[in-house]
């Protein structure tokens, strides 16, 4: 005997809770009104050009310097203050002014004034051209398929712009819905038996996504195990698939007798809907990440053949996969702890050579495996970090948080490859030429997904200008 109770009991924590509420007030609020009055259906607003997101999240502030934004001068220049070189004014208040400071005197998070030396080569890449440093060579195969962004500019010094690249908004604002909220908001699923926001990797301090929206939008974390994708994937004890079925079809059919008796109750209807789908997962999502169907080919186009590679090379295949199947937004995280691994205070060059050494061969490989799937097309591909480093030095050899100009990526769904937008000055310090601020990212996202951000806001919770952004046209194909 397994009774209705125990059946729903086990259902719930196969979805860890969170996921289990996404599905049910998904459903509850399939046709909520928006601000202006009318119904959000999940259909794009625009003729869209990308159906998915693979969102790349370096965690702790990848230097914009040693990876995709060169700066000869900080080698001329190495081991003299800024106010000794011909770029003294980068320094002025009028530059400084848009930071807001969280920890007033925290030992981190200051401009740094002795000028440090690029701590590795670069190379042109591609018909583009564009110089891509020697710690991501595979990427730089990569060149004539990305857009490289070098002019974004945040607010927040400390750890908070991880929660600000993703939501828009600065940590004392309070927290809002991230990008991938947003798109899971806006957009019906492709796929009825799969989440449509999931997160794989370490977690920033913020660990929700919907925020207002509800927790229907917040990401469902998978781990990269089909034995154990999930918390409580499984029902508990020694129930055969055949015994869970006839529990299932027992309590499908008691819904409907409920449904009969109540069909006004849109409650129970969302509900009936929520279990189904909580049933249908736990076959689709260790389906999804069962790597063992990957070709050889495949695999080493990852780099599973490695062990630097293949935690990061598993992550991808897997974020592949989930689009494959529909998935609307994956976000892939790398690099563990509080503030994130790339967070080089000191000992930059051995930290960097490390990590690049675990994410470009794997990220190189996601390009080309959409690319030859025909996935590329559909598939928008975002490489970013918090912020950037500073140009000087801290301590002997690091580099402090920089949130004044630094760099990040994108790829497919439209996105002009081969390109280069923006610029910071002759030493890395300000975003100077077609300055974004990183809701132009999401804003970018959305419009190629067919989305209006304006179009998205809901009854009593008003939106700034800033939470929408502005499309960035020039990247675009």
């Amino acid at each position: 005997m397994y009774p209705r109770r125990r059946f729903l009991s086990d259902v719930t924590h196969g979805l860890s809770g969170v996921a289990l509420l996404s599905l049910l007030q998904r459903e509850s609020l399939g046709n909520q009104r928006l601000a202006d009055g009318t119904l959000r259906d999940g259909n794009p607003h625009a003729r869209p050009k990308a159906k998915s997101v693979i969102w790349l999240f370096m965690r702790g502030g990848l230097s914009h310097m040693e990876s995709f934004d060169p700066k000869p001068m900080l080698n001329q220049y190495a081991g003299k203050t800024i106010g000794e070189t011909p770029f003294a004014g980068v320094q002025s208040a009028g530059n400084l002014k848009n930071v807001r400071v969280v920890v007033v005197n925290d030992a981190n998070g200051k401009q740094r004034n002795v000028l440090y030396p690029l701590q590795t080569g670069f190379s042109r890449y591609g018909q583009s051209g564009i110089k891509i440093s020697d710690w991501f060579p595979n990427i730089g195969t990569c060149a004539d398929d990305i857009s490289v962004i070098r002019s974004m500019w945040t607010t927040d010094d400390n750890h908070g712009a991880q929660v600000q690249f993703h939501s828009g908004r600065h940590m004392l604002d309070g927290r809002f819905p991230t990008i991938g909220a947003w798109v899971s908001y806006g957009l019906g699923s492709l796929n009825q038996n799969l989440p449509q926001f999931i997160n794989i990797g370490p977690r920033f301090f913020d660990t929700r996504d919907g925020h207002y929206l509800g927790p229907a939008y917040d990401a469902v974390n998978l781990k990269i195990d089909p034995k154990d994708p999930l918390p409580y994937a499984r029902p508990e004890g020694d129930v055969s698939a055949a015994q869970q079925q006839h529990a299932f079809e027992l309590v499908s059919r008691l819904n409907q007798l409920g449904a009969y008796q109540y069909p006004a109750d849109e409650k129970l209807l969302a509900r009936t809907r929520a279990y189904e789908l909580a049933f249908r997962m736990q076959a689709a999502i260790p389906d999804a990440l069962d790597l063992k169907s990957e070709s050889g080919t495949t695999r080493t186009m990852y780099g599973l053949d490695n062990d630097a590679t293949r935690p990061f090379g598993e992550q991808l295949i897997a974020a592949r996969r989930l689009v494959e199947r529909g998935v609307r937004f994956v976000q892939v995280q790398h690099g563990d702890g509080a503030a994130g691994a790339w967070d080089a205070h000191s000992g930059l060059k051995a930290n960097h050579e490390n990590l690049s050494r675990q994410v470009d061969l794997p990220t190189a490989g996601l390009i080309k495996d959409l690319k030859q799937r025909g996935l590329l097309d559909e598939t928008i591909v975002v490489f970013a970090t918090e912020f950037g480093r500073t140009p000087g030095t801290q301590g002997a050899d690091g580099r402090d948080h920089h949130p004044y100009g630094f760099s990040v990526w994108m790829a497919g769904g439209g996105i002009k490859g081969g390109t280069i937008h923006g610029a910071t000055d002759e030493i890395g310090f300000h975003a100077i030429e077609n300055r974004h601020y990183v809701t132009d990212v999401h804003a970018t996202i959305l419009h190629q997904l067919g989305l209006h951000p304006e179009s998205m806001e809901i009854a009593g919770r008003k939106r700034l200008e800033i939470d929408f952004g502005n499309v960035i046209h020039d990247i675009i194909a």
